[in-house]
């Protein structure tokens, strides 16, 4: 995929959009409390799209990591590439998961994009790095208990009928401990940067077309990632469905 952007011009973006130095002191808030935000069967899905050497970067991690063990929300925290060509290569960051803000991008017909942001099941996004902000854009983009059911059964997943027309099966493997990472060069050189939620993988594994289905998972990857199952609608589209499993 050819991307074109200005990683510069992003820097100038992501700091206009995060409020600079007030979004850093806005930080160490914790989340307000989150009204509506699902259920351990239905948790909102809230991605991040971030990197370690975006310096607009840690008020966003730091809410997101706030709320990441909530049992109403799947935080999955996302690591872009395109700041690693300033100073800092970020140590969890793919190609796939720069795509994948792409996707949402193009989706909603903005040109460009940034850092930090956070997109809250496939519709809804914030900057993140104003924690009571971020709560109300949970609150209003919440699902609920709507869209096909989702149940793992040993080595496969199993995914109800329902109404919403074709989406992608995607799985997704993520680390759920607390990652401190030292930053030596960049823009955030010199501080240490903890991570929750961080994802390891994305894959794609099949296609729900509103009919019931059943899908063979991949073989586990390492014994200390979770799994999760998001059933989108479309590139950059909506998440009828999502699930720890």
């Amino acid at each position: 995929m050819t991307m074109n952007f200005n990683p510069r011009l992003l820097a100038v973006c992501a700091i206009a959009m995060s409020g600079g130095a007030v979004a850093i002191a806005l930080a160490a808030a914790p989340a307000p409390a989150l009204a509506n935000g699902g259920d351990a069967a239905h948790p909102t899905v809230v991605e991040l799209y971030e990197s370690q050497g975006c310096s607009s970067c840690p008020p966003a991690n730091a809410n997101v990591n706030a709320i990441a063990g909530r049992p109403d929300v799947l935080a999955l925290n996302f690591a872009v590439t395109y700041w690693d060509q300033l100073g800092w290569k970020d140590s969890f960051a793919k190609p796939a998961f720069t795509a994948r803000q792409w996707d949402y991008a193009r989706a909603a017909g903005r040109p460009q994009v940034a850092t930090p942001q956070v997109v809250i099941n496939g519709r809804g996004t914030v900057v993140g790095s104003n924690a009571a902000q971020l709560a109300a854009a949970i609150r209003a983009n919440a699902r609920g208990n709507s869209g096909p059911a989702i149940a793992r059964v040993g080595a496969e997943v199993k995914i109800g009928a329902g109404a919403g027309g074709a989406a992608t099966v995607w799985l997704v493997r993520y680390d759920p401990r607390t990652i401190s990472v030292p930053i030596k060069a960049g823009e955030n050189d010199g501080t240490t940067l903890p991570h929750r939620n961080v994802v390891r993988s994305l894959d794609a594994i099949g296609t729900w077309k509103g009919q019931a289905i059943t899908i063979a998972l991949p073989a586990a990857g390492e014994a200390t990632y979770r799994s999760a199952i998001l059933v989108q609608q479309g590139k950059g589209g909506r998440i009828v469905a999502a699930t720890r499993i």
